[in-house]
């Protein structure tokens, strides 16, 4: 529905079984609640950024990663290697995770690499 629709949209509170159901907590709560109970690391999806190729969602992980001291994998957003770049540059995250960019052949990985190597973002070769 429209109105399940208006409240994902900049909600912040983390949703269950594919964003279908809310939830009363806020994502930095979440992550805490997470890292409290043992996650060794969070990937973050943002679900207003993924799949749009419009970049990371920086503020939202900028929140969780100052809130935790466990690893952060941001997720959802990639659709240029400047967003890549742009992720590590303005953010603490540990990794970024591409998808479709990567399957479609849209970002070639070597590239990546080379392009994140060139703005002294270390990366595994």
């Amino acid at each position: 529905s429209s109105d399940l629709a208006d409240d994902l949209i900049k909600s912040q509170k983390p949703k269950l079984d594919v964003s279908r159901e809310k939830t009363e907590l806020d994502a930095v709560e979440w992550a805490r609640f997470g890292e409290k109970n043992g996650a060794g690391e969070l990937v973050v999806n943002s679900i207003d950024t993924d799949g749009v190729k419009g970049g990371f969602d920086l503020e939202m992980l900028n929140e969780i990663i100052a809130a935790v001291n466990i690893p952060v994998v941001a997720s959802g957003g990639a659709g240029s290697i400047g967003h890549f770049v742009e992720l590590f540059k303005k953010t603490g995250a540990d990794a970024g995770l591409g998808a479709s960019v990567f399957h479609f052949r849209e970002i070639a990985i070597r590239d990546l690499k080379r392009e994140l190597g060139n703005n002294d973002i270390g990366v595994r070769i």
